[in-house]
């Protein structure tokens, strides 16, 4: 069994990695801090975290060193500058990228003498640490387990497996869950204020409509898992005319309608496919790739 790690550096101080800094530090954890503008790094000695003046000096500060940048190609920008300090490091890279990127990015470190892990936060920095915050890991498990505990202030730790491009993969498919549906809030918005009507008013039917989808993403995995999705020609097209209506009515009132059109788009495929050729074809089928 591996030692468990005891120190830590934060490469990256934009919004997550500041909260990423507040976390570990008020779990008591002593840790250094290195950011492209010093200004940044300058500012998190108020939480007590140590600056280093360079990259190599954030290295050598570290057991663990956690990566909080834009991408993976900013990885490689800011250790290129000190590669000859990597060998015996653990870099946790909690950057957003592809599972591809990711896989490409543990070669390299361990190329160069040093572990990965890699990591994706379903939290927002205000969120970062809670009760709800949750961290998804993969790599070499004696990897995550020597610093699973020090990372654990971020947020429940999730070991998703070996293969390092697990974590991104879930990550990724959770974002696009996010992103589609804040789209959608925010083009229903939209439709509510271009009619002139409050957008207050509208919230709590909005809050109630949403309620708690664990049951249905249950019964939507299910049918993707038993029967390729919802196979029924009644449901397209009910669904088709839903979402034309919802694309006229936005429309109507002068709101943008390239989010509804695409929405619309995939109902219609999928009713068209299953007219062609007389097999109900679902639209999870079509999202997965229909030949």
């Amino acid at each position: 069994m591996s030692r468990a790690a005891s120190s830590v550096t934060v490469i990256g101080l934009g919004p997550m990695g500041q909260a990423m800094v507040r976390s570990l530090r008020a779990s008591g954890l002593e840790l250094t801090v290195w950011n492209r503008s010093p200004e940044k790094a300058y500012a998190m000695k108020e939480f007590g975290a140590a600056h280093a003046e360079t990259v190599a000096q954030a290295l050598d500060a570290g057991e663990v060193i956690v990566v909080s940048l834009t991408d993976y190609d900013a990885m490689y920008d800011v250790l290129e500058q000190a590669v000859d300090h990597l060998p015996g490091k653990t870099i946790v890279n909690l950057s957003s990228d592809t599972p591809a990127e990711t896989r490409a990015a543990a070669r390299w470190v361990s190329a160069r003498g040093g572990r990965f892990l890699a990591g994706g936060v379903l939290a927002d920095g205000e969120g970062l640490g809670g009760t709800d915050s949750l961290v998804f890991y993969s790599g070499e498990r004696e990897v995550f387990d020597s610093c699973a505990e020090v990372l654990r202030p971020l947020g429940r730790p999730e070991y998703l497996g070996v293969e390092v491009g697990l974590a991104q993969l879930y990550y990724q498919a959770v974002l696009a869950i996010f992103l589609s549906g804040l789209l959608a809030f925010e083009q229903a918005l939209a439709m509510i204020d271009r009619s002139g009507e409050p957008i207050a008013r509208f919230l709590p039917y909005a809050q109630q409509s949403m309620g708690d989808v664990t049951a249905l993403y249950a019964a939507v995995a299910a049918m993707a898992t038993d029967t390729g999705g919802w196979r029924d020609i009644g449901h397209l097209r009910m669904m088709t005319a839903g979402a034309g209506h919802v694309a006229e009515t936005a429309a109507a009132v002068g709101v943008d309608t390239g989010l509804a059109r695409a929405v619309q788009n995939h109902w219609l495929r999928a009713l068209s496919e299953s007219e062609r050729t007389g097999v109900p074809v679902s639209t999870f089928q079509l999202l997965r790739g229909w030949s």
